[in-house]
């Protein structure tokens, strides 16, 4: 079974996480979805809690919109609290050791903004390299991240081509999570 950790500030609001969520809830029902924005919006992780759930899985999908070209505050915090020494790291730190970390996470801008190094400058896989160093230094299987630009309305997308976008990308994560299970 994979595990979501959630971590969308306002996921009531949200077009494409919230249609990713809804489509992987359906397409695999007995994933696990933590919506830690939900459980902890006073940022009191408790740390054993989450530990024990990641113990239960082998795949994990930290799903999130893109803000700042990174994630968003609860998750970052979380990885602080939760990934702790002698349980994620150190001599003793292998809990995670071999558990597949996937990134999952929507893009606001359109796609040629980071393509053609326009007024992003960087690729979106640049800004995922602490992602990637954090599944290292956990001894995690790091995939390379699931996601897809053009989720802003502001930018110009309509809900429909935001929902169409996110229902693919769902479809995506679940060709992927079956076959990390095989």
């Amino acid at each position: 079974m994979a595990l979501i950790i959630l971590a969308h500030p306002g996921i009531d609001r949200s077009f494409a996480n919230k249609t990713i969520i809804e489509e992987l809830s359906v397409g695999i029902p007995d994933i696990e979805i933590r919506n830690i924005a939900e459980l902890y919006p006073d940022y009191k992780i408790i740390a054993r809690a989450e530990q024990e759930v990641l113990l239960k899985h082998q795949t994990i999908i930290f799903q999130y919109p893109f803000y700042w070209y990174n994630m968003p505050a609860i998750l970052k915090h979380w990885f602080d609290v939760v990934f702790e020494y002698q349980f994620a790291y150190g001599s003793k730190g292998d809990k995670l050791k071999g558990k597949h970390f996937v990134p999952s996470f929507t893009v606001g801008a359109p796609e040629k903004e980071y393509y053609t190094l326009g007024e992003h400058h960087f690729r979106v896989d640049e800004f995922c390299k602490n992602l990637e160093q954090t599944a290292y230094y956990a001894q995690m299987n790091y995939i390379r991240p699931v996601y897809f630009h053009g989720t802003s309305l502001a930018a110009g997308y309509s809900e429909n081509e935001v929902r169409d976008r996110a229902k693919d990308h769902a479809r995506r994560l679940i060709a992927l999570i079956e076959s990390l299970q095989q």
